[in-house]
């Protein structure tokens, strides 16, 4: 069963009979027949797999699945805005979101064009609104186009992470946990957290989404990652995204073996030297401008900005420039032997390392659990 194979007006009667108790009064909430409304919650059950309700004197009793899977539920409903709405609809608008053209949304879901072009129009025609529009060979996405996008992918989110609860439910464990991957996590601590993970829970999948912080914050509030793992932001995140640190990250002056500050240097040596660093305006980059603020002078050049440490890495071998980062994240490099640690960051220099989530993010207990990993291995890294 996946997310978007959901029929939503049988989501929305169930959600009505646990919420007034009987089928009959389901059944008026959602403007349905009682005999539509008993068929659709026998079809929610033959594919979620669970029973949904008990009937008892006076009415209808949830389940145990019932109660788990509602509230799930509820919330894809009220992110999808009318029960008019169709799931064939709403895969052919997040796939055309996702493609930015109808010929290959219709070739990623198998179909044809005119029948994607019908239910996106369809889908405009039930909400009252205009989603897209033609611009040059390709589509754009209206303004309330794109809000629709955003709110019909936290609602699958919302509904994939129902059908794991349910999984686990019944013994189950299954699911894919998705996390996002800023380049300091991805050394030492993702890995650890994986491995740990895993052993616990050998039934649910990894998906590593690597990226800078401005390359993964729009998955992120779209439902596409879970949480992301990296350098924080602070007050400069929004209102949608809340932020759990984890541990202070002091960044190091790194060179290749043999450069000549390897054996000590001043605030000039470090000033006549060509830098590689990251692009303007990332946490790692002003740290290195509050470094030399406090050295006092002009800011050294930096005539390569790159964030990919795999990258850093090569081009610090192939002459004397020198980096900033983390000890973890050259960690291999040291033992070998290959780049120099030629000392920590002058002054109070430091990052705050931690998780990013929605504000409004109900994390599965699979997820609760991994993020426990991720906390438990910071703190093993810090020590």
């Amino acid at each position: 069963m996946q997310a978007d194979q959901f029929n939503i007006r049988y989501l929305a009667a169930m959600a009505a009979i646990v919420e007034h108790g009987s089928v009959s009064k389901g059944a008026r909430a959602v403007n349905l027949t009682q005999p539509a409304v008993t068929q659709g919650i026998a079809k929610l059950e033959r594919q979620l797999g669970v029973a949904l309700f008990d009937r008892v004197p006076g009415g209808m009793e949830p389940t145990p699945a019932a109660r788990l899977f509602t509230p799930r539920a509820e919330v894809a409903l009220r992110l999808i805005g009318s029960n008019r709405v169709t799931a064939a609809q709403v895969r052919a608008f997040v796939a055309l979101a996702r493609t930015g053209s109808y010929a290959a949304a219709a070739s990623l879901l198998g179909l044809s064009e005119p029948s994607l072009h019908r239910a996106v129009a369809d889908l405009g025609l039930a909400l009252g609104m205009r989603l897209s529009e033609r611009r040059g060979r390709g589509v754009v996405l209206t303004q309330g186009g794109a809000a629709l996008s955003r709110r019909l992918r936290l609602a699958l989110a919302e509904l994939r992470q129902g059908l794991e609860e349910l999984a686990a439910l019944r013994g189950q464990e299954s699911g894919r946990i998705v996390v996002g991957a800023m380049p300091l996590s991805r050394a030492r601590l993702l890995p650890a957290s994986i491995a740990a993970f895993r052993r616990a829970y050998p039934h649910i999948d990894i998906s590593v989404m690597e990226g800078s912080h401005a390359e993964l914050v729009g998955p992120l509030r779209d439902g596409d990652v879970d949480f992301m793992v990296g350098a924080l932001r602070g007050e400069a995140i929004g209102q949608e995204l809340t932020e759990q640190p984890l541990f202070e990250d002091r960044p190091t002056i790194f060179a290749r073996a043999g450069h000549p500050l390897s054996q000590g240097w001043t605030a000039d040596d470090l000033r006549a030297c060509p830098w590689i660093l990251p692009p303007e305006g990332t946490p790692l980059r002003r740290l290195w401008e509050e470094m030399f603020a406090a050295l006092g002078g002009a800011l050294p050049r930096v005539p390569i900005e790159c964030g990919s440490v795999m990258t850093v890495r090569q081009l610090l071998l192939e002459g004397d420039y020198l980096t900033l980062l983390s000890v973890d994240q050259l960690q291999v490099e040291l033992d070998g032997g290959v780049v120099a640690d030629i000392g920590p960051a002058p002054g109070e220099i430091s990052r705050t390392i931690g998780i990013t989530t929605r504000v409004d993010w109900r994390p599965t207990r699979s997820q609760q659990h991994f993020m426990a990993m991720v906390g438990q291995a910071a703190r093993d890294l810090a020590s």
